[in-house]
């Protein structure tokens, strides 16, 4: 810093104070540079005298120097310190000699951008496990680090700034009534595959028109799961979707949760269920989780794909195509989920909870495979080599390219508000 000479008159804590005040003027030239900076407070402190100052007197010397150098108040008083202590005003701090060898680069940070981009940005252990599956299950050699990173430390690369220059996201659900049909019981699979959570997601009203619905099914034990969309949830159009939705599942299907809404318990759906020998169990009263599993997937899912706009009832059959299409496979053989363990509360004894760890991130149909004689709940003509063989013919990341895309060329034939 260079100062003007002006400064030089200040000889005196009265004069410093009166600059404070602002009742004398100083000009300053400031030329930025840390040694002419220091140089600066050392002559001021021996022009003044400060060592034989009182302490109100330094405390005005200390403002002065605040002011006037630029630094803040902590760095001031450092650097008065060390003058007081006889030891020279000089810079003797450098770069690090041994800086933490980065282990991400730029170009993994990119990568992940890329992957939650077009995964719809999963929670840090399912990002996790579809970075290994990349590297590990479909041989991509851009992986090799990404592959290995713990899921604390993926927050920290999706934190940083080159992350947050290249992305940036949001989220919604609803209710209903009763009636005397199905039992009022939560779902009990014991470990089965078969029993499914349903839910209804209107999206949206326009001018007093009603917009199309999505339907989405959820297995409880493996969250293998099969969004539909319908003109209406009327009886003529909710029933074919259910029964086509029913044998999209690979395996049988044992029982059917709904909450109270009227679309679901009345008797033509019970008639359907009773028929195919399928459990009709409805949400009980003040027991929010009993079908918590399908709206925490409209969420997550249904929301995140379609959003909230209007859409018109006469689009039902191109969505419902791209459901079938592109939808239903991504979700059940590339986008994984996270599975609770159950543990002993160690704060409250004979209480259990369940903990969600990274390692038991895995796709619905990695969920199937892995269950005991898991072949046993298949539908007659289903095997799981035919289930692996569609699961591999494309990499999670690749699925969900095409995934977006088929969704921007829907979105494109079928304005939101048309």
């Amino acid at each position: 810093m260079v100062i003007d000479m002006n400064e030089a008159q200040v000889r005196t804590v009265e004069q410093v104070r009166q600059v404070l005040e602002g009742t004398q003027e100083l000009q300053f030239e400031a030329a930025g540079d840390d040694e002419g900076r220091y140089g600066w407070i050392e002559a001021v402190l021996r022009r003044l005298g400060y060592r034989q100052l009182g302490r109100a007197d330094r405390g005005a010397v200390l403002a002065y120097l605040q002011r006037f150098s630029g630094y803040s108040r902590a760095q001031v008083t450092r650097l008065v310190s060390r003058w007081t202590a006889g030891k020279p005003l000089v810079k003797n701090y450098r770069a690090a000699e041994h800086a933490f060898a980065r282990r991400y680069t730029a170009a993994d940070v990119a990568l992940l951008a890329e992957v939650d981009r077009a995964m719809g940005t999963l929670s840090g252990p399912a990002t996790a496990c579809v970075l290994r599956r990349q590297r590990d299950v479909f041989g991509d050699a851009r992986f090799e680090r990404l592959g290995s990173i713990s899921v604390a430390h993926l927050y920290n690369l999706r934190a940083s700034g080159g992350y947050r220059e290249q992305r940036v996201v949001l989220t919604k659900t609803r209710g209903n009534r009763a009636a005397a049909i199905g039992v009022r019981k939560a779902p009990a699979p014991d470990g089965r595959p078969g029993f499914i959570r349903i839910d209804s997601v209107h999206q949206g009203d326009l001018d007093g028109i009603k917009g199309l619905y999505h339907i989405n099914a959820v297995d409880c034990v493996t969250q293998w799961e099969v969004v539909a969309s319908v003109q209406t949830i009327a009886e003529n159009h909710l029933l074919p979707v259910i029964e086509q939705m029913l044998e999209q599942f690979p395996f049988e299907i044992l029982g059917f949760h709904a909450d109270n809404g009227s679309e679901y318990v009345n008797h033509r759906v019970a008639k359907m269920l009773e028929k195919l020998r399928i459990e009709f169990t409805r949400s009980r009263p003040r027991r929010s989780n009993d079908n918590g599993l399908a709206e925490t997937k409209n969420g997550a899912v249904v929301r995140k794909i379609f959003g909230y706009e209007h859409i018109h009832q006469r689009h039902a059959g191109r969505f419902n195509t791209f459901c079938v299409e592109y939808l239903n496979p991504f979700l059940n053989f590339h986008r994984p989920c996270l599975f609770a363990t159950e543990v002993a509360d160690a704060k409250k004894p004979g209480r259990i909870k369940k903990v969600y760890q990274a390692k038991n991130a895995m796709t619905p149909l990695d969920k199937l495979t892995s269950l005991p004689e898991a072949h046993k709940f298949l539908r007659a003509g289903v095997t799981l080599k035919d289930l692996h063989d569609l699961a591999t013919a494309l990499s999670d990341v690749r699925a969900a390219e095409e995934l977006n895309e088929a969704r921007a060329e829907l979105f494109r034939r079928v304005p939101a508000r048309a």
